[in-house]
């Protein structure tokens, strides 16, 4: 398939905005599948895409909570032990189904989960102490979501946020930190499985891990400072714009 300027600039800043979104909040792959079906590619090749770039901001920002002690490493390895047979197989599963039936789970699956990211209650000021019974919740945890990332994938990262704060008692830095390893193990295990399928559009794919590492690294950065709420209403502004345009294409109007 062929890469044209128009493609990349499609892509590539909305996959930066992603980045940002997602490190702060999670749930940037709301906006970042989206571009890349916005851009023409199959739904197959958009999510195997979009996992190569998407993979590389996440380590960013993993980093950076980790250089900043708000990671809780047991827990989040508890989870990150579930998070990778379980987003391998999802990724497997969603290659074998058609195209189309891809595209319309996408269309419907997009809505509810940007309803979630929108109602999401506040987490505890302070994490709750981590347990024996927390720390198998949180592989449970990871195997659940894992499985539902290499599926399908946007809003992983806010859907883990949630339950390690409602289920396990993380305040909402230290459940975004523990969310972004889990989600960088799950994010390389449907990366691997793409890659075995062939799915995944380099040409384009490089230029946007570009604009992913970027907007990871900021995004790291403002969360450790300012808090989500902001940038998670610009998310859904652009993410209801690019619902609408998702949608005509599939009922066959052009824009």
């Amino acid at each position: 398939m062929e890469v044209t300027l128009q493609m990349l600039l499609t892509v590539c800043p909305l996959i930066f905005l992603a980045a940002l979104v997602d490190a702060i909040a999670g749930g940037g792959g709301l906006i970042s599948l989206p571009a890349y079906l916005l851009a023409g590619l199959p739904p197959q090749m958009a999510s195997g895409s979009n996992k190569f770039s998407s993979s590389f901001g996440t380590l960013l920002a993993t980093i950076r909570y980790g250089r900043a002690g708000r990671i809780l490493y047991k827990p989040a390895l508890c989870a990150t032990l579930g998070a990778f047979p379980g987003s391998y197989a999802g990724a497997w599963l969603q290659r074998q189904m058609r195209p189309e039936n891809v595209r319309l789970f996408m269309l419907i699956a997009i809505p509810v989960v940007a309803v979630l990211l929108l109602f999401k209650r506040d987490s505890p000021a302070v994490s709750r102490p981590i347990t024996r019974k927390t720390l198998v919740l949180c592989f449970a945890i990871g195997l659940a979501c894992g499985a539902y990332d290499g599926f399908f994938g946007p809003g992983t990262g806010t859907i883990l946020i949630m339950l390690f704060t409602w289920v396990c008692g993380m305040d909402m830095v230290s459940a975004s930190g523990c969310a972004k390893l889990v989600n960088l193990s799950s994010n390389v295990a449907a990366l691997i499985s793409f890659l075995v399928g062939g799915c995944v559009l380099l040409p384009l794919a490089l230029p946007a891990t570009l604009c992913s590492l970027l907007g990871g690294y900021i995004g790291a950065n403002l969360a450790l400072k300012k808090g989500a709420k902001f940038i998670r209403y610009i998310m859904l502004v652009v993410l209801a714009l690019l619902i609408g345009k998702l949608a005509l294409e599939f009922a066959g109007i052009a824009l």
